[in-house]
Parts: structure tokens; sequence; C-alpha cells
């Protein structure tokens, strides 16, 4: 080729030895081009193979710009003008070209010699950077798509979309079942038995055969062929056609023809290994159409399932967190469905976890009290994962200790509120925020058919009256639980019978409105205002409520409890006034063994004369009148009630007699004879209570 480029540098000048041989060992080179430019642009020579070029043809008087995109033509001119003008050599830049496969070179271009003032012809040097371009472009796809979810079935599938058809024909991820749960892999296998589940396919697009493994399939055992083994070992391999294929499996029919696609002629196959453990294996296919897999591809293919692997093994350790954390968070909560003879109650939990977020404080509970009453409880704990939930499970059981002593609404969230504060003083600052709780406290009375409820910074509740009318309910909110040093007030209200008290969280109503608040209740009262109250299943109704509600496109817990009251009638209810004095004392007893027997609660007549007289007895001889006698019948939870008030404050303490004391023993006997007993206080005064069970033939 001596002579080669002779005459062809569009300037005066003339070249030196060295620079000619250097042309001359350049035109030699098939996979490197060399194109001479004149000063317009316009190709003089070239030394470009088109079967190294992908059948690039660059003729003399044509110019560089024809061969690319329409589209880049003038940019890539630019370009070219620019080196004429600074003489400023461009280097290493990638150019796609037209045509199939999405050529793309790199160019390095250098101005030649010429007169001051004039034009420069140009020294064009490319060589094929369609592979290492591929290779770029499938690293950046994969870094992007994967990781980008914390689901480990979502982050399988994203690898298998990079792979497909960035890599390969076709792509199947598998994952070791224990993955799914979030559970950590053994860190070895034995003989064929992999423990393997098909998690992604790719193109999603295919059609598969009908026995085909799919995702939710597990693998089934594979044979201990050299091929498995080396999957054991984590090492990655190329099948390069069927016979390999066939032998990996050990030419069992049925396994070719559930895990090989129809048209594969070879696979690659990579191992996902993270902190030492086999999380699961990738499978890229080619068809008979597409080149063979070469050892550039697998190492690429090792550089994506590594990065990948990690992607997997963040979201299976979140999976793991949040799974320990919403079962946590539900072994807290009550039953679904809770049937009082105060209320009919559902409840619904949906932990969020948008943004990677695992289960937060939200909760509900629905806690018997004395006399048939019944606390309906919501609450929200700011911020998510286990400390949340623990935080939750404090409150939670605090709650139910305060509910056990029979105080007030806005008493219990004083004393809840200390607690929080002294739980604050022992919390690292970096999880103050768990500390920001809003609750809402309510008791509702079925006897009087009154409620009383207090709010700590927590949504008021909304009210369904039987007739259809709807309304929230005008609740002073209240500081948030841990401020500390401000009031609660109570809110007393009347509830027509088969009203539903309808509580949540914020994060119901502000899904769907961008967090605001106003604009979601407005909405959720217009949902509310639509229900039937009296006749409504209210499982299915609360279910329905959150219908299309996903745990994923969640960024806050998602909490509702609905509460449809019932009323004792006023023929299960009987009330004395006893006057202050030891004689009375009989007259209390023969009241009550008379109501007893109209009730058809004769059985009962013995037990309850002895609670009686012993719980008058001590009113009279310690709080002095006035007193009330009140006996309720709960003919659904099949107990009987008996209560005596008094106006003293002062609390009843059980105590065990000694055998020379005279008295001493009246709340020892009540205890043994009452299934349950207690005291609460009211306004003024106290009540002293005993449960008895009614049998099934009283």
């Amino acid at each position: 080729m001596d002579g080669y480029f002779a005459g062809s540098q569009g300037g005066d000048g003339h070249p030196e030895d060295l620079a000619q041989a250097l042309l001359e060992a350049l035109a030699h080179q098939r996979t490197i081009g060399i194109v001479l430019l004149g000063p317009d642009l316009r190709v003089s020579r070239s030394s470009v193979d088109p079967d190294h070029f992908h059948g690039l043809v660059l003729p003399p008087g044509c110019r560089l710009t024809d061969a690319v995109p329409p589209g880049e033509a003038e940019a890539l001119t630019a370009r070219l003008r620019k080196v004429q003008g600074e003489r400023d050599p461009l280097l290493s830049h990638r150019q796609r070209i037209q045509g199939e496969g999405g050529t793309v070179l790199s160019l390095s271009v250098l101005p030649l010699p010429s007169h001051p003032g004039k034009r420069p012809g140009l020294i064009v040097a490319m060589v094929d950077a369609t592979r290492e371009t591929r290779r770029l472009d499938l690293l950046f796809d994969a870094a992007a798509m994967i990781g980008a979810s914390l689901d480990v079935a979502d982050s399988a599938q994203q690898l298998a979309d990079a792979l497909a058809p960035g890599l390969g024909d076709e792509a199947t991820v598998y994952l070791v079942r224990k993955v799914f749960a979030g559970e950590e892999p053994a860190p070895r296998v034995a003989g064929g038995e992999l423990g393997l589940r098909c998690a992604a396919m790719a193109p999603a697009d295919r059609t598969w055969p009908d026995d085909y493994i799919r995702p939710g399939m597990d693998l089934p055992r594979m044979p201990s062929t050299p091929a498995v083994r080396r999957f054991q070992r984590g090492d990655p391999y190329i099948l390069p056609d069927l016979a390999s294929i066939a032998e990996a499996m050990d030419g069992d029919p049925q396994l070719l023809r559930r895990l090989v696609p129809p048209k594969a002629k070879a696979v690659m196959q990579s191992a996902l290994l993270a902190r030492g453990l086999i999380l699961g294996g990738v499978s890229v296919w080619r068809d008979e159409e597409s080149d063979p897999f070469t050892d550039d591809d697998l190492r690429l293919l090792q550089e994506v399932t590594s990065r990948a692997a990690l992607s997997i093994d963040n979201a299976r350790r979140y999976t793991r967190e949040r799974t320990a954390s919403v079962a946590l968070q539900r072994s807290l909560l009550p039953p679904a469905g809770t049937d009082t003879s105060a209320v009919e109650a559902a409840g619904v939990y949906l932990p969020a976890t948008a943004g990677g977020q695992g289960a937060g404080g939200d909760w509900y509970d629905v806690i018997p009290l004395s006399s048939l009453r019944v606390a309906l409880v919501v609450g929200d704990v700011a911020g998510h994962g286990l400390r949340a939930t623990a935080t939750m499970g404090r409150l939670r059981t605090a709650v139910q200790a305060l509910a056990d002593l029979d105080l007030g609404p806005g008493e219990l969230l004083t004393h809840l509120d200390d607690l929080v504060l002294r739980i604050g003083e022992t919390t690292e600052p970096s999880h103050e925020d768990v500390l920001a709780s809003t609750l809402l406290y309510a008791v509702y009375d079925p006897v009087a058919r009154r409620c009383t409820m207090a709010s700590a910074g927590h949504p008021p509740p909304g009210i369904v009256r039987p007739d259809g009318t709807f309304a929230f309910v005008d609740v002073d909110p209240g500081p948030p639980l841990g401020v500390g040093g401000l009031p609660f007030e109570d809110i007393e209200l009347e509830m027509a019978p088969g009203s539903l008290l309808v509580l949540y969280t914020d994060g119901l109503v502000e899904h769907g409105h961008d967090g605001n608040l106003a604009v979601g209740m407005d909405s959720f009262g217009r949902q509310l205002a639509a229900l039937r109250p009296d006749t409504c299943d209210l499982q299915a109704t609360a279910s329905g409520m959150v219908e299309g509600i996903t745990p994923a496109g969640l960024a806050d817990d998602v909490t509702l409890l609905l509460a449809r009251v019932r009323a004792t009638p006023e023929s299960d209810v009987a009330t004395w006034r006893i006057p202050d004095d030891p004689a009375a004392v009989t007259s209390a007893r023969d009241l009550s063994v008379e109501q007893l027997t109209a009730w058809g609660l004769a059985d009962l007549a013995f037990t309850t004369e002895l609670i009686v007289s012993e719980l008058v007895t001590n009113a009279i001889r310690h709080a002095g009148g006035p007193i009330e006698l009140r006996l309720i019948r709960d003919a659904r939870g099949g107990t009987m009630v008996c209560e005596v008030s008094d106006p003293s404050n002062t609390q009843p303490r059980l105590r065990q007699a000694r055998s020379t004391d005279e008295g001493g023993r009246g709340l020892f006997l009540v205890a043994q004879l009452a299934t349950r007993w207690g005291s609460r206080y009211k306004t003024t005064g106290k009540t002293i209570w005993a449960e008895q069970t009614v049998s099934e033939t009283g």
C-alpha cells in the first residue's frame, strides 16, 4: 500500500517519514478505519473495510455526515468545523452510524497541516465501539433499573428486563425460596436440590409453552451434573450449544422442555452472589439467529449480576425487617371483628411500603370495660419500622392498663402523656420522631347510650346516624402525646342505637389527596354519608373503604375502625336508691332477689344476695348516703352486673382478714363470688361493681 495516502493531505506541506510510516501502518489495520477529509469535509481517501464496520462504505466525494442519522449530522459537522477552526483534535467521540444493529464508532479527528488562514483537511481514525457502547449502555440501564425497588420480586424483574434484550433474547431469574420471605439462604446446597423458584422472565411479551416454568413456580430437582455443581460453587459459565445444555440436564426431556426456551441454542449462567451467599441465579438465552456468546459477554453478565445481587439482598433484608415489623404490629392488634353487648366493631390496618419504609405505629383497640361499657381507641405513632412498632406496643399496653382503672378519657390521656415524656427521656435524639404520637380514646356506655371521648392531636371521629346523616365530632384535638403540661378535654354526646362511630388515622384521609388533610376529610365524609349504618356488614364495609389502596402506594399507614353501637334495653336495668341506714341492707337484698326472679335468674339469687349485702353494708358504714344500687342484665354477653355507688372517693382495698378480726372479709367474699369486680370513680364519688356469669339454664 505504498503511497496509499500520497498527495491526499489537503495541504502544501510534505509529510515526515515517521508520519508517512504511521499512516501506512494504520492503513493496514483492518479494524481501524482511516478517512481523509478535504477542507470541504468531503472524503478524499478512505481505508474503511465494510466487513469490519458493519457494511459502512465511504466513497470519495461523499460526506462523513451522510453516514450518520439525520438528526445528528449537524452536530457532527459543527464538531469537525471546530477542529478545522481551532486546530485542536477531537478524541474518542462516539458516533452512531445509520443502519441495523445500532453501530457506534469511536472517532478521533486531527487537522492536517495547511497555510495560515486556510481551512485544513482532516484525518479521521475510527474504531468499532458498538460492543463497548452496548456494554456501557447495558450497565447504565441496569444501574438505572435495578435497585429502584425494595421488593424482591420487582428487583428480580428489573434484572431480567435489563438483560433481555440487552444481552440475550430471553432471560430468567431464579431465587432461593427463602429469599422471598426475607430469610437468609443456606451457604451451601446439597446435590441437585437448589431450592430455587422462578422470580422473573423477560421479555414480558414472549409466548411460553404451557408447561414451561413461570414466575412463582419452583424448579424441579436438578441432576448432579458438572454444570449444576459449577452453579453451586457460584462459577459462571457458557453452554454454547444444545448438546451441552442437554448434558447439563442429564438429557432429561422433561427438564429440557420446562427449562429451555423452544428456540434457544446457547445459554449463559451466573449465580447471584452477595456476602458469600448464593441468592439465586440468572440464565440468559440466545436464539439461532443471534451471535454466539463470548467471554466478554460472560464478564458483562457477571458485572451486572454482582450489582443486582446486592440490590436483591438489600430487598431481602428489607423484606425481613418489614415482615417482622408487620408481624409484630398485627400481633398487637385485636381481632379484626369484635362483638360485645355495647358495640359491633370491625377494623382494618394497611402498612405503608412506599419509599421503602416498614410498618409504622398505627393501631386500634376495642377494650371491654365494667358495666358493659367499651373503650374504642385509635392511635398513630410517627415514624416507621420496628422502633415505631415497639413504641406503639408500649402505648397500647399502657392504654389497656389505664383503661382497667376505669379512668375518664381526658384523665387517661394525661397519664399517657406523662408516660410518653418518660419514654422520651431515655430515647436517642435520632429516634425522637416516634414519640410524636396522636391518640383518640372514646368510652361508650350502652346503658346511658352516651359516648365520652378525648383526643391527643388526632383527627376527629365521624358519626353516621341511623337516618343516614353524617357529621364529624367537634372534639378538641388537644396536643399530641409527649408535649406535656396541657389539658385534654372530655366531650360527651348521646348516640342513638345503630349509629356508626368511625375512628381512623390521617393516612386514610390523606391518601390520594397529596397529603391535604382538609380535602381528604371532605372526600371521606362524602364516602361515609353514603353508608347505611343499621344494615351494612361492618367488616365488608371497612374492607371496601380501603379497597384499591395498595401498601406500595402508601406513604403512611392506614387504619380504620368502625363501631356500631348498641343500647341495653331499659327492661334489663334496675336501679334503686338505698337509705343511709343499716336496716336498708335487708331491703336491698330483697329487691335484688325479686328482680333476678323476674329476669329468670333465680339461680344467681344466693350469690347476688351476698354481694349486695356486702357492698351496700360497706357503703353505709364507710361512705354514707346517698347510695345507689343497680343491677344490669346482659342477655347477649351472658353476664349480670351488680353496682353500688356512694359519694366517697376512698378506694376499696382487698385484704386477708385474721381469724380474730370481726370484719374485713366483705370484698374478699365478693371477689370469690364474682367473675370479676372492681371500682371506678365518677365526678363525685365512686362505683363498686361485680360481674357474674349467667348459666345457660339461667
